[in-house]
């Protein structure tokens, strides 16, 4: 391949990534631009956590026995590249593997592969930092010169530098939310809530500088009335500012509780730590669903199960309170629920709803990690 072409490859990639802020669609979409430029017809991602899990993140014609049920071979089991990465015997382009997957297929006679037999494989990284496997081939080719292999560094290096920068611009994301939150949670205790409490001592004050009698109870309303707004803001200033989080997820949810004046009974079992993410989207969950038993339940008791095992965290609330009927068939009644279903899903995980009038209400969710 002349050295001009591979400038223009490496530009016209690198102008695809330099666009992009989402990793799935700039992967897709550099995958197909570099079997574009280059001609080759098949190529596949695979992105790779700390703890050795592939995930097939891109692909672009896949022979059919492989894209069969929703790429349920690339998405399964064990391969020779994925072996070598995780065992840290895969740090450059290697000039052609053997596919595992690919041999599988043959083997148990599954299907046709089109004459796809090999592929080079790439690993993806930045600095120290590394993200997975970029892996391309062509029917019947079983060899790659070593600038074909360069031109594949080349890009694999330049998807790696994307993943990070993409990774950093959300964690930035992530933390000016956090800070937004923190303001307006400042500016609501310091001016609305600072009002609400002005005004129950005003109508308490009107109430008892009157001696007519509907006056009083008129005074009585308002002052009610502020007492409510002003416990709605409370809760609404601690979803917005988590206090006591720093100090765990059971902590945190047993503070929110007494604020709305349950009495929350927690059991932890497993490991005590979570990701970021899941243990924020918990804190949310729990936060809408003793919010529901506040409203709804007309209990003041809730029974809170927490439970991490090595790849899932579960957590079930459960109140003893008037129930309703649900048929899991039928859409979920409330907002509430949709946005806890909503979370848990966003992170791959499972929602269950059991609930009987007169018999309480459970909640599960579980999570993996």
């Amino acid at each position: 391949m002349a050295r001009y072409e591979e400038i223009g490859i490496l530009k016209e990639i690198a102008e695809l990534l330099n666009e992009g802020t989402d990793s799935k669609t700039v992967l897709e979409g550099v995958l197909k631009k570099l079997l574009h430029l280059t001609g080759l017809q098949t190529g596949w991602i695979f992105l790779i956590d700390e703890q050795g899990d592939h995930q097939l993140a891109a692909n672009v014609s896949l022979p059919e026995p492989l894209a069969h049920n929703n790429n349920f071979r690339m998405c399964t089991g064990d391969c020779w590249c994925v072996s070598r990465y995780n065992n840290g015997k895969l740090n450059k382009a290697v000039n052609i593997i053997e596919c595992q997957r690919i041999e599988n297929v043959l083997l148990e006679k599954a299907g046709d592969t089109a004459g796809l037999t090999h592929h080079a494989t790439v690993p993806l990284r930045a600095g120290n930092e590394k993200f997975g496997l970029l892996n391309v081939g062509s029917p019947y080719k079983t060899h790659f010169e070593k600038d074909e292999l360069a031109l594949l560094e080349a890009v694999a290096f330049q998807i790696g530098t994307a993943l990070k920068r993409i990774k950093l611009t959300q964690r930035e994301q992530e933390t000016a939310l956090i800070s937004e939150r923190n303001r307006l949670a400042r500016d609501l205790h310091d001016s609305v809530n600072q009002l609400l409490f002005s005004l129950s001592l005003t109508a308490r004050a009107g109430r008892e500088m009157t001696d007519n009698e509907e006056v009083k109870q008129t005074f009585s309303y308002i002052q009610d009335l502020a007492q409510d707004a002003l416990g709605e803001m409370r809760a609404l200033i601690w979803q917005l500012k988590p206090q006591g989080l720093e100090y765990g997820i059971i902590s945190a949810l047993t503070g929110y509780a007494e604020m709305l004046g349950l009495t929350l009974e927690a059991k932890l079992s497993g490991i005590s730590s979570f990701p970021e993410k899941v243990e924020e989207a918990l804190w949310r969950i729990g936060q809408e669903a003793l919010g529901n038993c506040k409203k709804h339940s007309q209990t003041a008791h809730v029974t809170l199960f927490l439970n991490r095992s090595r790849d899932f965290v579960t957590m079930t609330i459960q109140d003893d309170g008037c129930g309703f009927y649900y048929d899991e068939k039928l859409e979920l009644p409330s907002f509430g629920l949709k946005n806890m279903k909503l979370r848990t899903e966003a992170l791959n995980g499972t929602f269950l709803l059991t609930s009987e009038p007169g018999k309480g209400t459970e909640i599960e969710i579980q999570i993996p990690i």
